[in-house]
């Protein structure tokens, strides 16, 4: 009786791998159905070159970095602020941003989730939560500075619980025009699980958060169409442009001395 017992086990042991293996492939199938969809045909992203550009980050903060620095005065009132890394990122790679704000005198916390590989409405309950929570602990509205994806989060946050925001500040961000005008939406789709035209938040993308949006944007951005980032007018307040990669708006002194002007100004 022990014997047959263990081979039915064994059985519906192998059955359940055999269907979990199954799922497995379908949803492998699935993401790679996404990754290989078209462009529409007159929609582009940056062009290669710009893309091949990106390269070049770490130069450009090496060049920035031995420049003469522009002597800031410490900001005449402590904010509190959080950053939202991009697409595939952790907020460790923001941390010169946030060493440069929290020199100024700000106080800077992250957004509490780790690698950013994409939106799911837990996510996005978590993230208002802990903005609400750091909100009422601070006792004033916080400023969002979200990088590329993180800026799209940024903006609905801020949609979401307007009390709780001071300032959104967008870097590099497609939150304006076609979703397809830049050259990730491939990957993202692959990584996310879902469609680019059909997220699990923020459906409206370009309308603007009912609090003071300024969005940063290059075009030396080899990632991000500079008119997605830039958006038009009435999606943001101010469109300020910037000289940097896409993945310079993470560490490079200018973008960082930007900020250092936007939340004091705010």
């Amino acid at each position: 009786m022990a014997m047959i017992f263990n081979l039915q086990q064994g059985a519906a042991g192998l059955g359940q791998a055999t269907a979990r293996l199954s799922l497995l492939r379908e949803e492998v199938a699935r993401r790679g159905s996404l990754a290989l969809q078209s462009r529409p045909v007159d929609v582009r992203g940056p062009k290669w070159q710009a893309f091949l550009g990106e390269l070049r980050t770490p130069i450009e903060h090496w060049q920035a970095s031995r420049q003469m620095p522009v002597q800031d005065e410490p900001a005449s009132e402590s904010r509190a602020v959080m950053l939202l890394p991009g697409f595939g990122t952790h907020p460790v790679r923001m941390k010169p941003l946030r060493l440069a704000l929290e020199a100024a005198g700000h106080r800077v916390s992250d957004w509490g989730l780790g690698f950013n590989f994409g939106p799911t409405e837990d996510r996005f309950e978590r993230l208002c939560e802990r903005v609400v929570t750091i909100a009422r602990k601070e006792g004033e509205p916080l400023v969002l500075v979200g990088w590329s994806l993180g800026g799209l989060f940024a903006r609905e946050v801020a949609k979401a619980h307007p009390e709780a925001v001071r300032l959104v500040v967008t870097m590099g961000t497609p939150f304006s025009g076609d979703r397809r005008a830049n050259n990730a939406w491939r990957a993202y789709q692959l990584i996310a699980g879902h469609s680019v035209d059909e997220p699990p938040i923020g459906r409206d993308m370009a309308t603007k958060p009912p609090v003071p949006t300024v969005a940063l944007w290059s075009p030396r951005d080899g990632i991000v169409s500079h008119r997605s980032a830039c958006g038009r007018k009435g999606e943001r307040d101010l469109a300020i442009p910037m000289r940097c990669t896409h993945l310079g708006f993470a560490a490079h002194p200018d973008v960082a001395l930007m900020l250092k002007r936007l939340v004091a100004a705010y």
